[in-house]
């Protein structure tokens, strides 16, 4: 069973989600008004910056980040990174909401169907903290860096291949592998907080935070302007980060979930539903479609 302080965690990671929802309902906003660049061009966040309404949306994924890290001090990454997917709801209210529309009945069925099976996941995982030193030698940090640049690699070359309607998926995959491998680095350096703030600057994972962090942002704007699919690719975004995180947090955290056959096979189901649920979500944005509607 998860203790109170665990569970203190769990309001945190909720509020992170709704920043999160709303700052992507402000970035795909905005991302529609800039010209279009190539995948990973950092001139992108150049035309982005002088936008108000992006910057808006930095100071909105700024108090979600460190609501996430006030999160994963208290509460197992394993529980905190599923909690997230509910940024996925918010932004489609927050979407409605600025666009003058109701969400119909169908988008919160899928949205009560998305909770339903988040809800399921936890209480069949019942996720346990580890003690967070797998990332301490150099070979584990080799192997998930080879890893996260292999992932990466392989959807950017699916980017290409593909044409413009499908192109933001792969995109916000890649997306999602940069920010699920994030969370687990971030989950990592607590356990080097010593009370000073400069306590993480002397280990290797802040300064691959640096660079691994701004890249998974850039790469999500480019998921949101390659087309029109908005909504699709912030699912996988949301989708993507938890199951990657998860990975991190069983292979290199010691973090644990229930292994029974039937705990195992709940599991799966609970987060194949989830993954359907928030798929036929964002569908029903909105903006899903805009070639629809011309």
């Amino acid at each position: 069973m998860l203790s109170g302080e665990m569970l203190a965690g769990a309001p945190l990671a909720l509020g992170a989600a709704a920043a999160f929802g709303a700052s992507s309902v402000l970035q795909f906003r905005a991302s529609h008004r800039t010209p279009s660049q190539p995948a990973g061009r950092p001139t992108l966040l150049l035309h982005l910056i002088r936008q108000r309404e992006w910057r808006w949306s930095v100071v909105l994924a700024v108090g979600a980040f460190g609501l996430q890290v006030a999160a994963l001090s208290l509460t197992p990454l394993i529980l905190v990174q599923p909690l997230l997917i509910t940024g996925l709801l918010w932004y489609v209210l927050l979407y409605s909401l600025a666009e003058r529309t109701r969400p119909d009945l169908r988008t919160m069925l899928e949205a009560v169907l998305c909770l339903v099976a988040l809800s399921a996941f936890l209480l069949i995982a019942r996720p346990g903290a580890g003690r967070g030193e797998g990332l301490n030698s150099f070979s584990s940090a080799l192997l998930l860096g080879v890893a996260v640049a292999g992932a990466v690699s392989l959807c950017l070359v699916a980017a290409v291949g593909l044409g413009p309607k499908w192109r933001p998926l792969p995109l916000a995959l890649a997306a999602g592998v940069c920010y699920g491998a994030t969370a687990g680095l971030i989950s990592s350096l607590v356990f080097y907080y010593n009370g000073s703030p400069l306590s993480v600057f002397g280990q290797w994972q802040t300064y691959a935070l640096i660079v691994l962090g701004p890249f998974g942002v850039l790469l999500s704007q480019n998921a949101y302007q390659a087309g029109p699919l908005g909504a699709p690719a912030l699912a996988t975004i949301i989708v993507a980060d938890p199951l990657v995180s998860l990975g991190v947090g069983l292979l290199w955290l010691d973090e644990r979930v229930k292994t029974g056959p039937w705990q195992i096979t709940g599991q799966i189901l609970a987060l194949a539903t989830l993954a359907g649920a928030v798929f036929l979500l964002a569908q029903r944005a909105p903006h899903l479609d805009q070639e629809t509607a011309d």
